[in-house]
């Protein structure tokens, strides 16, 4: 059966054939547009004929094999009721929809991105328009031939504009999910994605270990390949290294053609900012390359990514290089030192820890104060915290001081609250330190769980507020901290100011300065989910250009430019 003049997207008439499908008495029921594509599949199972090849892309078709005549009226009648039904509930959800893209424009002439979510035959000529609209896209859609995803790649780049996509089910610009996306936590950690599902998962497992978002920027799955070359991986990795709230980038993506990769770990090596590098499939030769941090896995690239936030824009004074842990617990202590060490390569440690010192070489210190030396006479410092406080003056006001890191153990048997006990002295410490031109980078860890008497996340938030930075493990805290002394030691602060950035094109810039303005071209669905989220969207309900007839559809364009 053949519905002339009645378009209805893709993903919508899939559901309904899975849906008619589970009728009674119904064997098979496909519902689709009559474009040639569709008709091919059609025909391919089983339903063929001379009425399918009058069918155009404008019009609805409907196949049935069904048990009797019955069965195939219900389905008819069913497919009224459920595209009447789909209508309502379109209208239901208070967003207006026009039926052009010069009204699109109209309605929001400040428009800075459109979502593409239409058949890929059509995607080519209708991002053409959307670009010569001066609008950055996001392709959504599949089936774009990888000729067009090159030239359109290369249009955008040389109008500074950005083409994410064909295929690219993943983004969120300042936390305006587009198609496929979580609700995840803002944040200063940007990602650069050329695979969906792994950018979501690596956006989750970040939003666990407590960091946020800035932005995740889609890529397309081919767009690392030797043909597109990587341009938008390129220009996203630059836009997010100009932005100010991200401060660190992680790129996730399955291995890309060896001369992609060299270029994009070249141009990642070029940015100011720290960049974990994850290409799915391959095992890093090395955990590191100057500012690049290789990972294996999608939470390994995660917690990388939640280590390194907030170390690049870390600017100590002249003289500031020591690192000095303060801790309770003597395995935690050793567990810090031994990384400590293993990282800058230092001598052994010393077995016998002298004066509870685990470590102390080069301005690095680990201290148990749990050791025998700090517990004679007075009681251990997980029960009293004065024996830590009271080092805390001495450790905050010396100029060589760069970094602090801290345990805190909670549970049965520890102080009441640990977190106010250091809590005042810390925050006393920063404010003379940064009344005396020194800026203090103070990292914990809390060894302990929302069941405990002192409860986890109030320990943790009674620490934030005074300004420390808490990270999910000892472990993660001290590769913090490392990260941190780092960067002083090796003037990084002073790299990054001094960085030789390449101008990012203004249109790419505002798509990450404020919730984008979006034309959603396509599937409703995603417009309810941006409106949802808060942001300014017009709802373009596409269907084919003279009802898809492409000699038709080729005029209507000359008139147009004209």
């Amino acid at each position: 059966m053949i519905k002339p003049n009645q378009y209805s997207d893709s993903v919508s008439l899939m559901l309904l054939s899975k849906k008619l499908t589970d009728l009674d008495g119904v064997d098979q029921v496909s519902v689709m547009m009559g474009s040639p594509a569709n008709r091919e599949i059609l025909a391919a199972t089983g339903f063929d004929g001379p009425e399918l090849e009058q069918a155009g892309p404008g019009d609805l078709v409907v196949g049935v094999i069904a048990q009797s005549d019955e069965a195939v009226e219900n389905v008819l009648g069913r497919i009224d009721e459920e595209l009447s039904a789909q209508s309502a509930s379109r209208r239901s959800t208070g967003i207006q929809g026009v039926r052009s893209l010069s009204r699109a424009l109209t309605k929001s002439p400040d428009a800075e991105l459109a979502l593409v979510s239409i058949p890929g035959d059509h995607v080519a000529g209708q991002v053409d328009a959307l670009l010569d609209a001066n609008l950055d896209v996001m392709i959504f859609s599949d089936n774009v031939t990888i000729d067009d995803e090159v030239r359109l790649k290369t249009k955008a780049r040389d109008r500074g504009l950005m083409v994410m996509g064909p295929d690219c089910g993943t983004s969120s610009l300042g936390g305006i999910p587009l198609a496929f996306a979580n609700s995840t936590r803002k944040g200063s950690i940007g990602i650069v994605g050329a695979s969906g599902t792994g950018t979501q998962e690596v956006m989750i497992q970040i939003d666990r270990l407590g960091g946020g978002i800035s932005h995740a920027i889609g890529l397309g799955g081919r767009d690392l390949s030797s043909e597109v070359g990587g341009i938008t991986c390129l220009q996203a990795m630059s836009a997010l290294d100009a932005d100010l709230n991200t401060d660190t980038i992680v790129i996730v993506t399955k291995p890309p053609a060896a001369e992609v990769r060299a270029r994009v770990e070249q141009a990642a090596a070029q940015l100011s900012k720290p960049v974990v590098a994850l290409f799915l499939g391959e095992r890093p030769q090395t955990d590191r390359a100057g500012n690049i941090h290789f990972a294996w896995t999608l939470d390994e690239a995660a917690a990388k990514a939640v280590e390194l936030t907030g170390t690049a824009g870390f600017a100590p004074a002249t003289g500031q290089r020591n690192l000095v842990g303060l801790y309770t617990g003597g395995t935690l202590a050793s567990e810090a030192a031994m990384l400590v060490r293993d990282s800058f390569d230092l001598p052994a440690l010393d077995p016998h820890h002298p004066n509870g010192m685990i470590l102390d070489h080069d301005g690095f210190q680990v201290i148990d104060l749990g050791d025998d030396v700090y517990t004679r006479g007075r009681p251990h410092p997980m029960i009293d915290p004065s024996s830590r406080t009271d080092h805390m003056p001495q450790v905050f006001d010396d100029p060589a001081t760069a970094v602090v890191l801290l345990d805190l153990v909670l549970g049965y048997g520890a102080t009441d609250d640990p977190a106010g006990a250091v809590a005042v002295p810390i925050r006393e410490g920063l404010e003379r330190a940064q009344a005396a031109g020194r800026a203090i980078k103070v990292v914990a860890s809390i060894c302990g769980t929302d069941r405990d008497a002192q409860n986890l996340q109030q320990q943790k938030d009674i620490l934030t507020e005074a300004g420390v930075t808490v990270l999910a493990s000892n472990a993660a805290a001290v590769r913090h901290a490392i990260s941190l002394i780092e960067s002083a030691r090796a003037g990084h602060a002073d790299a990054v100011a001094d960085a030789d950035q390449q101008p990012v094109p203004a249109r790419i810039a505002d798509l990450l300065d404020g919730p984008p303005k979006i034309i959603n071209v396509g599937l409703r669905s995603f417009a309810t989910d941006l409106a949802d989220a808060g942001a300014a969207v017009t709802q373009y309900d596409w269907s084919p250009i003279a009802g898809g007839d492409p000699r038709l559809a080729r005029l209507v364009s000359l008139l147009a430019n004209r």
